[in-house]
């Protein structure tokens, strides 16, 4: 049997805005069907634009390079009316805030239909309206019938982003990319709408790529990881093996944030410092004026995505967190 093209995958991504900056750096992934690609990092890591340089919607006057394949259609440079089609259709996309995305003057059900529409301009507005209700019922939204004559403003938090999920599946997409899906939401409503998400997934088979700041998040929904940096990639692999056998100090770093119910772990160990600005990027290794394994290499050589065990990990001295993080070292952040 022939082998299938991958669903989505990028190769060799790269994001450069107008005034020459390189927002996103060679970034490389793929996304398979029935699979979750968690994508994991800071605010400013470059996950949310990655992402939507794959929707073709990045920022006006920026440059894409490299490769994104649908199915083994090429994105990059395809005329922005073949990339109107593919948006809603094929590629869906759940925004970060629903209340800002969602049009407030238009009820909610109207707003399902449109996005039925917008792909099936042939189909009757009472059937679109159907199957915006059915599409509310399928999110677990109660009363979907009374719901979709509602407003945004009328829905609560938790209930406009199932709006906004029932929107981007509307039209049974290949991928679908959440960006921040359950920003801001309480832990319980966290947990029913990655239980949507995933409910959907298996029903309609696609490929979900999971943005989040949140590692929690991603370990209870992920397959593979990503973490991202300063634009570019600094460790992938499985769920597993990001969490139990990270490699790279940024990672390590990240874990360390996270609280602890078995009781070793007394204090939270934040990450020093802040992110750099990719106007100002570090020459070397992004992470260095912020890591506690940093040496004079790290500040001169940026460190190629290599494997290490079972990960791919970009950082010089990989090796040594199989037995924990240098001793006797401090971070940049820490000696300024």
């Amino acid at each position: 049997m022939a082998e299938t093209a991958p669903l989505l995958q990028a190769k060799d991504l790269r994001v450069t805005l107008r005034s020459g900056i390189e927002i996103v750096r060679g970034v490389s992934f793929t996304a398979k069907a029935g699979k979750v690609l968690g994508i994991v990092g800071e605010s400013g890591s470059g996950k949310s634009i990655t992402m939507r340089a794959v929707m073709g919607l990045s920022p006006p006057g920026s440059v894409i390079s490299g490769s994104i394949k649908l199915r083994g259609e090429e994105l990059v440079r395809a005329p922005e009316r073949r990339m109107r089609a593919l948006r809603g259709s094929r590629i869906g996309l759940i925004f970060q805030d629903p209340m800002t995305a969602l049009n407030p003057v238009v009820t909610v059900g109207k707003l399902i239909a449109e996005a039925v529409r917008l792909h099936n301009p042939g189909m009757p507005a009472q059937k679109a309206w159907q199957r915006a209700v059915e599409l509310l019922e399928l999110v677990s939204v109660p009363e979907p019938d009374v719901r979709a004559n509602q407003y945004v403003h009328e829905f609560s938090g938790g209930m406009r982003q199932r709006a906004m999920i029932a929107m981007a599946v509307a039209n049974n997409p290949d991928v679908l990319i959440a960006d921040e899906p359950t920003t801001a939401l309480d832990v319980t409503v966290q947990a029913q709408i990655l239980d949507v998400l995933k409910g959907l997934q298996d029903r309609f088979s696609m490929g979900l790529i999971l943005i989040t700041h949140d590692l929690g998040v991603v370990a209870g929904a992920a397959d593979d990881v990503i973490v991202m940096y300063a634009g570019k990639i600094m460790e992938s692999g499985s769920v597993r093996d990001i969490f139990y056998r990270t490699r790279h100090p940024y990672t390590h770093g990240l874990l360390s944030c996270l609280p602890k119910i078995s009781g070793e772990q007394l204090r939270l160990e934040p990450i020093p410092g802040s992110p750099p600005l990719l106007s100002a990027r570090p020459k070397g290794c992004p992470f260095h004026p912020r890591c506690p394994m940093a040496r004079d290499v790290c500040r001169v050589d940026e460190p190629a995505l290599r494997p290490v065990d079972n990960v791919l990990t970009a950082c010089h001295f990989a090796e040594q967190l199989r037995d924990g993080l240098a001793d006797g070292t401090n971070t940049e952040a820490e000696r300024a």
